[in-house]
């Protein structure tokens, strides 16, 4: 994932993000690591090695986050055939966790920070002074959310995947531009060039002054 702006700057950590800055390149972890601390750490090693500026995790609470129909779904998981809400809570880090990635991630000099799916999991991350907040393609629609994490005073990163215009409009309006990052995503992994539609960029920049529009395929 690379972040590039295209008008004005917004600080993330010690890095500026905006004209005449370079890139700053985001490496997805998520949940990739399967609920392993030393998954976690080979990922974030690599990313570091690959000269990237960050890391993303993604931190819900399942229980708010799952639908009830899917819970008791049974999926098979590396921990066996075991249901959805179940296999949920496994790839969830919890504070040990971030605590060693923190400290980790510190020690080797690369950022990361989290994509946050509710609330809680936003007063969970307060405790870990982060540098911003990364709101996923599906919540952008959630405007509780958002407010409650414009009151955190951080940068936030909004990916617009799957969104219309006037959910958009809604979502960077409940923000704020001061200290707003927008993603043109189109929530396709991997996503073939054509669907890409790079001019959405200078189209959603038009209307109203938007100062941080980024690209993240």
């Amino acid at each position: 994932m690379s972040l590039r702006n295209i008008r004005s700057t917004v600080k993330i950590g010690e890095q500026l993000i905006g004209d005449n800055q370079p890139a700053y390149i985001v490496g997805e972890i998520g949940i990739n690591h399967n609920g392993s601390l030393e998954i976690a750490k080979e990922l974030v090693r690599a990313a570091f090695s690959a000269g990237l500026n960050a890391v993303k995790f993604q931190k819900r609470t399942p229980d708010l986050c799952v639908p009830a129909e899917q819970r008791n779904q049974m999926r098979d998981t590396p921990w066996g055939y075991i249901s959805y809400i179940d296999y949920r809570y496994k790839v969830e880090f919890g504070e040990k966790e971030y605590k060693e990635i923190d400290r980790y991630c510190k020690e080797i000099g690369i950022d990361w920070f989290v994509s946050v799916w509710d609330e809680p999991s936003v007063d969970f991350m307060e405790k870990f002074n982060p540098i911003c907040y990364k709101v996923p393609s599906a919540s952008l629609t959630d405007l509780n959310l958002l407010h409650y994490l414009r009151d955190t005073d951080r940068p936030v990163i909004l990916s617009t995947g799957m969104s219309t215009r006037q959910q958009i409009d809604a979502a960077v309006k409940t923000i704020g531009l001061e200290k707003l990052v927008i993603c043109h995503s189109t929530s396709a992994y991997p996503c073939d060039p054509v669907e890409l539609n790079l001019r959405m960029i200078e189209t959603l920049r038009r209307p109203i002054p938007r100062p941080h529009w980024l690209l993240w395929p």
